[in-house]
């Protein structure tokens, strides 16, 4: 039984917005909730990057029922894993136990800012891990002092602790990350509905763990819109991640997918209002062994006439399908 989420991407839409969007998607039946954290957009025509914990608080406050989740959080540039770990026990707090920390690696794009230069992937890898051990360390409560290899921390302790700490998810793209996630995480994060990576989180530590996707969509009821908008918006999407981690900006991504034309954009992501065509682009998630699937609809005024439409007719049609 696949279970249906909605993604508050905070690259397309202003903080304000994204708690009133998290609550219509609790009211609609949305399985559960997930938030980007960036520092930049991918690209100039999408407009917004506000602070993604400050979103996660508000939208705690804002909902009961609906859980909530980092999509995902990098802690090891512009956020120690030390914090980190305090604003997730906090979060937890907020939400009373409908959190998980979901992490990666990280994109040059946000991560950049700090100026830290960006290292090769077996690096960030590495880095990765040492932070995930720090936070699980911290979770379990009392002081933590370490001298790692990327990050020292001197006498760290959490003084509000959830009594059940936040499930932590990784995102991977290959096998390296499939090991490291096996290895380290209660969940396995990944976008591409790629069979192999739900196998290799299984095969290193994972089996039995919830695998979470997501895919991005673009409901109107004039077609023709939702592929021009797709288009401005999400163009980049299809660079795949060895490209979308090592891009230092949104002219970088402008410049990346100049030649990406409206129709191939349309042939990667779902456009338009026939519900089957929603339901086909689930499909491969499902088969390739995801438990939960995310939905990131593309336009930021049109969140709330895309959730009426998910409430009425997507949600629905999805669960006649994927639910037993």
């Amino acid at each position: 039984m696949v279970q249906i989420g909605y993604t508050m991407m905070t690259e397309q839409r202003g903080p304000r917005d994204l708690v009133a969007d998290v609550v219509g998607a609790e009211r609609a039946g949305f399985d559960f909730s997930v938030v980007s954290d960036h520092y930049f957009p991918w690209l100039e025509e999408q407009g917004h990057a506000p602070y993604a914990w400050a979103v996660l608080g508000a939208a705690a406050q804002a909902t009961s029922r609906i859980p909530l989740m980092t999509y995902v959080t990098c802690p090891t540039f512009r956020y120690h894993p030390v914090v980190v770990a305090q604003k997730a026990a906090t979060v937890q707090l907020l939400s009373e136990g409908r959190f998980r920390l979901g992490l990666g690696s990280g994109e040059n794009l946000n991560e950049h800012v700090v100026g830290q230069g960006w290292p090769a992937v077996s690096v960030r890898q590495e880095m990765l891990a040492e932070a995930v051990r720090i936070i699980r360390e911290l979770f379990e409560g009392g002081y933590v002092t370490r001298h790692g290899t990327y990050f020292d921390v001197e006498g760290a302790r959490l003084w509000d602790l959830p009594d059940r700490p936040p499930p932590i998810g990784v995102a991977v793209s290959g096998p390296d990350s499939c090991e490291l996630a096996g290895q380290l995480a209660d969940l396995v994060i990944a976008v591409e509905p790629d069979p192999e990576l739900v196998a290799g989180f299984a095969r290193h530590g994972g089996a039995g763990k919830p695998a979470v996707g997501q895919l991005p969509v673009c409901w109107d009821t004039d077609r023709d819109a939702a592929v021009r908008r797709a288009h401005e918006q999400f163009r980049w999407f299809g660079g795949g991640w060895k490209v979308n981690a090592d891009l230092p900006g949104t002219a970088g991504f402008a410049a990346a997918s100049r030649f990406v034309r409206p129709e191939d954009v349309a042939d990667a992501i779902p456009c338009g209002d026939r519900v089957e065509d929603f339901v086909d682009a689930v499909r491969p998630f499902v088969e390739a062994g995801f438990d939960e699937v995310a939905l990131i609809q593309v336009g930021g005024d049109s969140q709330p006439a895309f959730i009426d439409w998910a409430e009425s007719t997507l949600l629905p049609a999805l669960r006649t399908e994927f639910w037993p």
